[in-house]
């Protein structure tokens, strides 16, 4: 089964090298119609004081933009990017992908321990399982081998 994306994909990527890796694991199945929008969510802390300060993890969002927009740049796709700020990071991506009617959001899950999966609400668990639109997870393989 050959995979590829060729209407709007929504890509949420946490680090740097999170945004590397799932752009790698991304660029093959991107077609010259593809627009990929590579977002990252500032997780806000909903009346309590945040970890950090906006304009520091602005900064930090755009580090994430640059690193993964290399691989995408040898791709004919259209890419954007998109800081996003939220107090659920989850129901902050479904709802940028649902009003900018993507096809899918796109993501590469990373290797955490269970205990850490725990801690941190799993991200990428309750991507698949709270989807209000398709979603997609890169082979694991794919994005190792890519970067």
């Amino acid at each position: 089964m050959t995979l590829s994306f060729d209407g709007p994909i929504l890509v949420p990527v946490a680090t740097p090298e999170d945004g590397e890796r799932t752009a790698a694991a991304l660029a093959p199945y991107l077609a010259d119609s593809s627009r990929a929008i590579v977002v990252n969510v500032i997780e806000k802390a909903g009346g309590a004081p945040d970890k950090a300060g906006v304009e520091q993890r602005e900064e930090y969002a755009e580090e994430i933009f640059d690193r993964a927009r290399g691989p995408l740049e040898a791709t004919d796709a259209t890419v954007e990017t998109a800081i996003l700020y939220g107090t659920d990071v989850v129901e902050r991506i479904f709802a940028e992908a649902e009003d900018r009617e993507v096809d899918a959001v796109v993501f590469a899950a990373r290797k955490g321990n269970r205990l850490a999966e725990l801690l941190t609400g799993d991200v990428a668990r309750r991507l698949v399982k709270e989807a209000s639109v398709p979603v997609v997870a890169l082979p694991l393989e794919s994005a190792q081998q890519e970067s």
